[in-house]
């Protein structure tokens, strides 16, 4: 590499893409969320065991509105067959 032209490719205040990445994921992240440092920093481990815990629990919600509304059903059909025997 020349190193007249270095100047020209090491420009990181007009193109700050040539920063070095901690550098520019800082500034990205200060300009993005108005601050240096997350509030609540995670290890990947933890996002990943919350992830599941609520993937577990959006599971046990699902199935207890399916059993509620077979219930439902069945108490309906209960009904329905009730009244038609009464009626006919």
């Amino acid at each position: 590499m020349n190193p007249k032209k270095f100047g020209k490719i090491a420009n990181e205040e007009q193109e700050p893409w040539k920063a070095p990445l901690p550098a520019f994921i800082e500034r990205i992240y200060l300009k993005r969320f108005g601050r240096e440092r997350p509030v609540d920093v995670k290890s990947i481990e933890e996002v990943l065991r919350a992830k599941e815990k609520k993937k577990e629990e959006r599971r046990k919600r699902k199935q207890l509105k399916r059993d509620s509304e077979q219930s439902d059903q069945k108490a309906n059909s209960y009904i329905k067959n009730d009244l038609t025997k009464q009626t006919g």
